[in-house]
């Protein structure tokens, strides 16, 4: 079950992080990959069994130029990952205190990349592929101070549902990933080992290889009625109010000793 065999793939942001796990699980999987990144992934793509190309998304011509390589290197493709993204550096900011540049430069990475993305690559596809983007919870979650990442994250959720639409004609699916904190260089600070400890239902931070099960699922056939959805992987943070924080509420409240 599950198998790739035979399939292509293009993975932004395939360096590094969630976008690699990706890339290791698919080649696992029997699919030729091509990451594509702004860091070097050379050496990463060599020991991994990987084609690499440079490429800095927010830039819609290098954009469209690796996706005509990746298609060189491997054939049309069938998967097409949109995962590049920052965080910004106006995180825990409020609204009325961000700067406009650094609103629009957060967007082109997070959010322009995906358009490019779903504007350009479905022409270089196979009917009955699929595209998977990587969002975010900041994207359905309201997090004071988090306006730019959490806009870019709900802009292309809805650019998800959008495009599942218009391309559900050739049998190409599109879904969003939503993960919650994960242990990667953007995910694994002192905040979210924290925060996931006491807000999720599992008590932790999620590790990439809990979370690359999803990516391989929705590339797969076994996914192909699949499309327009969003996927939470938070470890039950959006479930409700954790025991960790009901503990902690009880025992402030006195309730524990009436």
């Amino acid at each position: 079950m599950f198998s790739l065999e035979g399939k292509t793939a293009f993975i932004t942001g395939g360096a590094d992080g969630i976008g690699l796990g990706v890339a290791k699980r698919y080649i696992q999987a029997g699919a030729k990959v091509v990451i594509a990144d702004l860091a070097d992934g050379t050496a990463i793509a060599e020991e991994i069994g990987a084609a690499y190309l440079k490429l800095d998304v927010s830039d819609v011509d290098q954009f469209q130029t690796s996706l005509d390589k990746a298609v060189q290197l491997v054939g049309k493709l069938d998967i097409v990952v949109n995962n590049a993204g920052i965080a910004g550096r106006d995180n825990f900011m409020a609204i009325a205190e961000g700067k406009a540049e650094h609103l629009l430069e957060v967007f082109k990475v997070n959010a322009f990349s995906v358009f490019f993305g779903l504007k350009h690559a479905p022409e270089l596809m196979n009917d009955g592929g699929a595209i998977i983007i990587t969002s975010s919870l900041a994207a359905v979650m309201g997090v004071p101070g988090n306006s730019q990442y959490s806009g870019t994250k709900a802009a292309i959720n809805s650019f998800c549902q959008i495009a599942a639409l218009e391309l559900g004609p050739r049998g190409i699916r599109v879904n969003s990933v939503c993960p919650g904190f994960i242990s990667t260089k953007m995910g694994a600070s002192n905040l979210g080992i924290h925060m996931s400890s006491k807000v999720t239902a599992l008590g932790r931070i999620g590790e990439v290889e809990e979370l690359v099960g999803v990516y391989h699922f929705l590339a797969a056939d076994e996914s192909r009625y699949i499309t327009g959805q969003m996927f939470n992987v938070d470890g039950g943070w959006t479930a409700g109010v954790s025991h960790q924080l009901m503990e902690k509420y009880v025992k402030e409240s006195g309730w524990d000793n009436q």
